[in-house]
């Protein structure tokens, strides 16, 4: 996911009168990939660090679990699924398990169009794009023979999954997992669920273009939270919208900040499973649901859809809006999408 929504803190820091907590916070860089911002509210300084050190902790191990590039001593972690699970069952932490389980679950949701079983096209582009990024003059598109080749080992049903066991086999060996369009969005929600019952009332956590919210701004039991989209057309000044939410996630997909170029065309990291090309729909997508995981999957599901098609499946999802940028920087809203809009 892109990075593109920032937390809107425009009102003063201080003391509440309710609960006397004030407002903290604390970025990072080293998680997900992405910058990442976590803003609560707390007794004092040394209260807040202490919990945040807890929250980072918390969110570190799923990022170490849902990495699909490193290895770490101790852990099977996807990146060993996707070296050794061809093997033989590999025994995984059971949020590998639950994440997987979800990830199929998306699978249906979205007729296929998020996929975590598309690693073997996803790193053909990824290594396409950091060659492209690190020497422009020499970017180029990936072959399109060996990205359908690739695409022959797609099929979900090739991700076997043995809950009772913890275990994840592969019956094709050249499946692989590219978990990119779900699990920060997984992680995010899972690691505040578990902030919200541990350490603080009122919170807003933003890692990259995923948003969590719980409680309220100023720990007041009232004023909600205010979050800016960011605008996916770098010539604008302003937000594209600002958003009042509280216990609600947002999250964006965009093509304007994860690209290379080619021949003078910008290619986005959002791979569309039918052209095996990177999406042309739309600009960006923000969502606002209960749950940031599906915020993930949905906004990557949406990205790689015709507006029109997009909206059918949004107003159908219970408890979830978006809103749509098209190339030409027009906005599309869903029916109710527009009733969290700060005026």
């Amino acid at each position: 996911m892109s990075l593109a929504i920032a937390v809107c803190c425009c009102s003063c820091s201080g003391i509440s009168v309710i609960n006397k907590k004030e407002r903290y916070s604390s970025s990072f860089l080293d998680l997900f990939d992405t910058a990442s911002t976590v803003l609560a509210y707390d007794t004092d300084q040394e209260a807040f660090d202490t919990h945040f050190q807890q929250f980072h902790q918390r969110l570190e191990e799923y990022d170490r679990l849902y990495d699909i590039y490193n290895s770490y001593d101790g852990i099977n972690n996807l990146y060993t699924l996707n070296e050794k699970a061809k093997d033989g069952p590999v025994k995984v932490d059971s949020r590998i398990i639950d994440l997987l389980e979800y990830c199929k679950y998306v699978y249906e949701l979205s007729g296929g169009k998020t996929n975590v079983c598309f690693g073997s096209v996803l790193s053909i582009w990824h290594d396409s794009r950091e060659y492209g990024v690190n020497n422009p003059e020499d970017a180029s598109l990936p072959d399109m023979e060996e990205l359908k080749a690739a695409a022959e080992h797609t099929d979900i049903n090739s991700l076997v999954i043995d809950k009772e066991n913890s275990t994840v086999y592969f019956s094709d060996p050249e499946l692989r997992l590219d978990v990119g369009a779900v699990a920060k969005g997984y992680a995010v929600q899972q690691a505040c669920k578990w902030a919200k019952d541990n350490l603080w009332t009122s919170a807003a956590v933003s890692i990259g273009g995923n948003i969590c919210t719980f409680g309220y701004k100023n720990d007041d039991g009232k004023t909600l939270w205010n979050i800016g989209i960011e605008n996916p057309d770098t010539n604008a000044e302003d937000y594209l919208v600002n958003v009042e939410i509280t216990d609600l996630s947002v999250v964006t997909s965009g093509d304007y900040q994860r690209y290379y170029t080619v021949d003078g065309k910008k290619y986005c990291h959002i791979i569309n499973p039918e052209t095996l090309m990177p999406s042309e729909y739309v600009s960006s997508v923000s969502v606002i649901c209960e749950d940031s995981a599906l915020g993930d999957a949905l906004s990557t599901t949406l990205f790689n859809m015709p507006i029109d098609e997009g909206l059918k499946l949004i107003e159908k999802t219970e408890n979830a809006e978006a809103v749509w940028v098209d190339k030409d920087y027009n906005e599309t809203y869903s029916s109710g999408f527009k009733s969290y809009i700060k005026e």
